[in-house]
């Protein structure tokens, strides 16, 4: 018998333990991917601690997969697939193709979206099942190591630049500099904006400028973030990296007329937003979730081509623990990914 190794939690908020399962075959429409390197996302804690409806245990997260296709089932090689084919999936792990979004083309909002690690046992293992729809193909120029996060975290940020109404030369300003925000700078200096990179700290104004920011604002500084916003003429786009309401909400008077918050990061707790902020300057709020496996590629192909490349610190999948807990407790510098050897 064949098997082949998963890191999984036996309970909501159990510790992560190794485990050997025997190697399952794909059904119609689904390949097996042999998974070469899996980002940790912080949204993998919602699926660990069952803070999303339907998590049953034992759970196998990871969502941000990179592998290559190892065996095709009945179907896949019509879509395009073969055996040796580099692939990568994200938060969007398939769709249902027949609900009323899916049927709109939209598949990112499908009512059954089939989340790695929710709907399927997700890339904390070395190997995967997934449907042909959720496959994005990895360009030659990126690793494996590269391309797992680009599928959820690069593809969040990416999408949520180029979907903003910002066009080349506009200000825009990015809050965060994490596993996000560090993505996010650097692809809208690539993207042709007048780059505004926003954290806690002026140590960080140097890094911000290295990854393309032409300005740097430092949210602890005794100007407001609003102030310093208005003081380069406004944004004409906030994308909001950092997962806080109160750091999010401080963006929303610095943004110009007809300007737009475009908000990545999760937080439970509301903003503190006023109907007079939003209607005196014409603005707009809206949430952006991830992007198709079409939107993973593109954001693998601009990353090729721009030489864009998330900051990582690789792990071996014995460290998952470890791993987890580093991405959890922030230190994370910038996205910690399994490889599997």
């Amino acid at each position: 018998m064949s098997t082949y190794r998963v890191a999984q939690v036996m309970s909501a908020g159990g510790s992560f333990e190794l485990a050997e399962r025997e190697v399952p075959e794909p059904g119609p429409g689904q390949v097996r991917i042999a998974v070469e390197a899996c980002g940790i996302c912080h949204s993998d804690a919602m699926f660990v601690h069952a803070a999303m409806p339907g998590i049953t245990f034992p759970e196998v997260p990871g969502h941000e997969i990179a592998g290559h296709v190892e065996t095709l089932g009945a179907g896949a090689q019509d879509a395009g697939w073969q055996v040796g084919d580099r692939v990568a999936v994200g938060w969007f792990g398939g769709s249902c193709g027949h609900c009323k979004p899916c049927r709109k083309g939209d598949f990112i909002l499908c009512a059954s979206l089939k989340v790695p690690g929710w709907a399927y046992d997700g890339g904390f293992a070395e190997k995967v099942i997934a449907p042909v729809d959720a496959l994005a193909r990895i360009p030659d120029a990126l690793a494996a190591s590269d391309a797992g996060p680009m599928a959820c975290a690069g593809v969040t940020t990416f999408n949520g630049l180029r979907r903003s109404s910002a066009r080349p030369g506009d200000l825009v300003a990015v809050l965060g500099l994490g596993g996000l925000g560090h993505l996010g700078v650097q692809y809208a200096a690539a993207m042709g904006f007048e780059t505004v990179a926003i954290a806690r700290g002026a140590e960080k104004a140097d890094f911000a400028k290295r990854l393309g920011a032409h300005h740097y604002i430092d949210s602890t500084a005794d100007t407001p973030v609003a102030e310093a916003l208005q003081s380069l003429g406004g944004a004409n786009v906030v994308l909001a990296t950092a997962g806080n309401s109160a750091a999010i909400t401080a963006t929303v008077d610095g943004l110009a007329p007809r300007g737009e918050l475009v908000v990545i990061g999760a937080d439970p707790d509301p903003m503190g937003i006023s109907p007079l902020q939003l209607i005196m300057g014409a603005r707009v709020v809206r949430g952006h979730p991830s992007g198709t496996a079409q939107d993973v590629q593109d954001t693998m192909e601009f990353s090729a081509l721009h030489g864009i490349r998330p900051m990582t610190e690789t792990v071996p999948l014995d460290d998952v623990g470890g791993a987890f807990q580093k991405m959890l407790s922030g230190g994370a510098r910038f996205r910690m990914v399994l490889t599997y050897s």
